[in-house]
């Protein structure tokens, strides 16, 4: 492997030669220029400074994707601290959990985020920051009040004139293996794990994002940002190759609707797309199988000599409803349709499929759309080796392991579940199962452990929404299983308090609608349960007591 360079150089290198250029956008909101965000860099260092922030200290953010929490990330890892992205969705007790787990300083939070946390909750915070203009909505140290008052005075010092390319010197990290930041698979107690992710890891994702993106994206283009940034594959791919390689990034600030993505794509017209399916699968949905799935399209589909022109033109049609200037949608997180995917097959759309983890960075597979294979998603990513755990890896699926510049250093104050998933060897066990073709192809089978994926591409851990709702009424066991893309509740009611209290079927069914309405008041909006199914029999257990959870996929 080539020699790993500095990181934190690489994001100085990009903000001086894209000086003029835009960088960051909030769609029908401010735009920053690359300057822009090197002065509000320099006046975050200043506050970090003057507050007694050092380097390795950890900074949280919280918040909607927005220019300046972009900004927030890029000055904690230039200043030499450790970034904890916070998913945004997550509820108040989470996001405590987090912070308080990581040892965060300081933490960054947007409108809504600031509305429902509590500061008592986490005691070991020196202050919070408003992320829309980095007001401060607590402080706990005289340091860092003094600091923030009189910032535009302590920045006037330092810079009397004005602040130049030349003042652009940012903290370089000492050794590739050095921590970067630090993510959240989820943020329940007991269940967080704090993925530690080095700048090898980081650059790794860029230089492969180089690799295969950057002689078709060029210094300038325009990028959408749907995906979280606290979320690896969204942080990776929609931010960070795109801010290094000099473009201009769009975020959708507000809840990404349909509608908000359609009108973004079509007044922004990126370049490439990067999504997770659910977007893809409600964009064809919704703009193209309304205007193909009647009697005349079909009968045209099906007359060999026309066909071929009518698949064009639809694909012109899908092409468009992406802004139809894109090179290719790469997508990711989760798993795409059957249905979706065979139309984009059908009629030639410019797609791929890529596969990933937090504790990768995310990438471990991928391939160009010219070259991929339907079905899979794609092969070993560059500075990565993937194997298939299995005696015969074309037939037998086995478990998808992992190795190379991307995995992580380990899971944060949690070294026995870091030894459970790195191996003494440095492969990563992904949990995921799966089978590679001749070519190298990865096709993923299903999930060995019990995480499931939310319709973003979070991670769901079923035992979390279990451990609340095995406390509610009537509830005497349950499991949570995936249906239709939709998150069902299986539940077995204590049947013998419900035959001494005399309840009836309906009863028990006005009980557990209760218990529906107030589970999904306690946890995320991605983890909301769609309906609770009443299971009279107990469930059928392995001999430790556990459910045997594949008997009710």
């Amino acid at each position: 492997m080539k020699e790993i360079p500095s990181f934190n150089e690489l994001i100085e290198k990009s903000i001086l030669s894209n000086w003029n250029l835009d960088a960051l956008t909030d769609f029908k909101g401010q735009t920053l220029q690359y300057h822009d965000v090197a002065r509000k860099i320099e006046k975050l260092h200043i506050l970090f400074e003057n507050s007694g922030v050092t380097k390795g200290d950890k900074i949280a953010l919280c918040g909607r994707n927005s220019s300046q929490w972009a900004v927030a990330f890029l000055a904690t890892l230039t200043y030499g601290a450790v970034a904890v992205p916070i998913l945004h969705e997550f509820n108040a007790e989470q996001i405590h959990n987090i912070v308080n787990h990581s040892e965060a300083k300081l933490l960054f939070v947007g409108d809504h985020v600031a509305t429902i946390i509590d500061p008592q909750q986490m005691p070991g915070l020196e202050g919070i920051i408003n992320n829309p203009d980095y007001s401060l909505m607590v402080s706990r140290t005289d340091k860092l009040t003094y600091a923030r008052e009189h910032l535009n005075e302590l920045y006037g010092k330092k810079y009397p004139k004005y602040f130049r390319k030349e003042h652009v010197n940012y903290y370089k990290e000492q050794n590739p293996d050095e921590l970067a930041l630090i993510n959240y698979t989820s943020g329940t107690t007991g269940f967080s794990k704090g993925v530690m992710l080095p700048y090898r890891a980081l650059w790794s994702n860029y230089d492969f994002a180089c690799d295969v993106l950057g002689k078709t994206i060029k210094a300038g283009d325009p990028i959408i940002s749907m995906l979280p940034m606290a979320h690896m594959y969204g942080m990776a791919f929609e931010f960070i190759f795109e801010f290094l390689h000099g473009c201009h990034v769009y975020y959708l600030n507000r809840v990404p609707s349909p509608a908000i993505i359609a009108q973004a794509l079509a007044d922004i017209k990126p370049v490439i797309v990067i999504a997770v399916p659910l977007i893809i699968e409600k964009i064809i949905r919704k703009k193209v199988f309304p205007k193909i799935q009647n009697n005349r399209m079909r009968l045209l589909l099906q007359m060999p000599v026309i066909s071929k022109k009518v698949r064009q033109m639809i694909c012109q049609e899908v092409l468009k409803a992406f802004g139809g200037r894109m090179y290719e949608v790469i997508i990711g997180g989760a798993a795409l349709n059957q249905e979706v995917e065979q139309f984009l097959k059908r009629i030639d759309f410019p797609y791929t499929v890529g596969y990933g983890a937090t504790e990768c960075a995310p990438i471990i597979c991928y391939r160009d759309w010219h070259t991929f294979a339907p079905g899979s998603c794609g092969r070993a990513a560059l500075h990565m080796q993937v194997e298939i755990d299995s005696p015969n890896p074309r037939t037998i699926p086995g478990e998808i392991l992992a190795k190379g510049a991307n995995v992580m250093l380990g899971y944060y104050k949690n070294a026995e579940a870091t030894a459970e998933t790195i191996d003494r060897e440095g492969w990563y066990h992904t949990g995921d199962l799966g089978t590679m073709d001749a070519d190298g192809n990865v096709y993923i089978n299903g999930r060995s452990k019990n995480m499931l994926l939310g319709p973003n591409g979070q991670n769901i851990y079923p035992e979390e929404i279990e451990d609340k709702l095995n406390s509610m009424a009537m509830v005497m066991e349950s499991i949570v299983v995936q249906r239709d893309n939709k998150l069902v509740a299986l539940v077995h009611p204590d049947m013998e308090e419900a035959k001494r209290l005399k309840f009836t079927a309906d009863d028990l069914k006005n009980i557990m609608d209760q218990n529906l309405n107030g589970l999904n008041q306690m946890i995320p909006a991605y983890e909301k349960i769609s309906e609770i199914i009443i299971h009279e029999q107990e469930f059928e257990k392995t001999p430790k007591k556990s459910i045997k959870r594949y008997l009710y996929q």
